[in-house]
């Protein structure tokens, strides 16, 4: 049981950096630092995408619209600090007997 709490906490935390790297690379995009016109940067926007998108969509349904702002990976990652540091810990614990 253990073992399987470990991949769940591994996953969340590859999904929680693939959010951060995501976040950043549309902010060097937004400020012309990075061109969408280089195939390379346009296929990890695009990967990066198809791999959040179902993250963020039932979140962006209940979200109120902010414009320009989207709040959706921030809710993610608050979802999975929450599900990392307060909910496996708890599992965890209740699979050791205590």
């Amino acid at each position: 049981m253990i073992m399987l709490l470990q991949i769940v906490d591994l996953l969340l935390s590859v999904i929680m950096w693939i959010i951060v790297v995501q976040a950043i690379l549309s902010w060097l995009v937004a400020f012309n630092v990075v061109n969408t016109h280089n195939d390379f940067v346009r296929q990890l926007l695009d990967g990066l995408s198809r791999v959040t998108e179902p993250l963020y969509r039932p979140i962006r349904r209940i979200m109120p619209d902010f414009g320009a702002l989207d709040f959706s990976p921030m809710v993610v990652l608050l979802i999975i600090y929450i599900l990392r540091n307060i909910v496996l810990p708890r599992v965890a614990l209740a699979a050791m007997g205590g």
